[in-house]
């Protein structure tokens, strides 16, 4: 299995799934330093590309995606499988290669990421999820990591990858 791209969920996966709200409904999120390095310094290494995948619009996000190199960013998404096959057609098509689900590795927690799980594990990608990920989605992940999402579950996922190819 040769992966070149990471999909990711945010909420439960990249943070902890906590909404923290100001009393002037400001939303606040907490990301995992160990996740971003390894997205911004480690995937890089390894020739893949970074792709969030989310079903929330939120401007945090984006500014956190700017911090640490992922351009490619899909929000306010229901149907993620449609969105992911759009991404395989586009790099496709730009690198002149056939890109599909075996070239992906998915990180996901919750409900909404399961046709996209099942899409990614059934086409020969590599499927992960945090350690407090549903247990529909628990059951369903290749790859369970020991950490929780926000926790550097992510970076757990991504040194797994990393370790597999050497």
């Amino acid at each position: 299995m040769s992966i070149k791209f990471l999909v990711m969920d945010v909420d439960g996966t990249l943070t902890d799934g906590m909404l923290h709200i100001g009393e002037n409904g400001e939303l606040f999120k907490s990301f995992s330093c160990k996740d971003g390095y390894g997205i911004n310094h480690i995937l890089p290494t390894l020739g893949i590309v970074p792709v969030i995948i989310t079903g929330r619009n939120s401007i945090m996000l984006k500014k956190r995606c700017e911090e640490i190199a992922i351009t490619e960013l899909y929000q306010g998404v229901w149907d993620k499988p449609a969105v992911l096959k759009e991404v395989l057609k586009g790099y496709s098509e730009g690198d002149g290669v056939e890109y599909d689900c075996a070239n992906v590795a998915f990180i996901g927690d919750d409900l909404n990421d399961m046709a996209l799980m099942r899409l990614v594990g059934e086409g020969g990608g590599l499927t992960a999820c945090p350690a407090d990920a549903v247990p529909e989605i628990y059951d369903l992940a290749m790859f369970k990591a020991s950490k929780d999402g926000g926790k550097g579950a992510v970076r757990e996922f991504i040194d797994y990858i990393r370790d597999t190819r050497e």
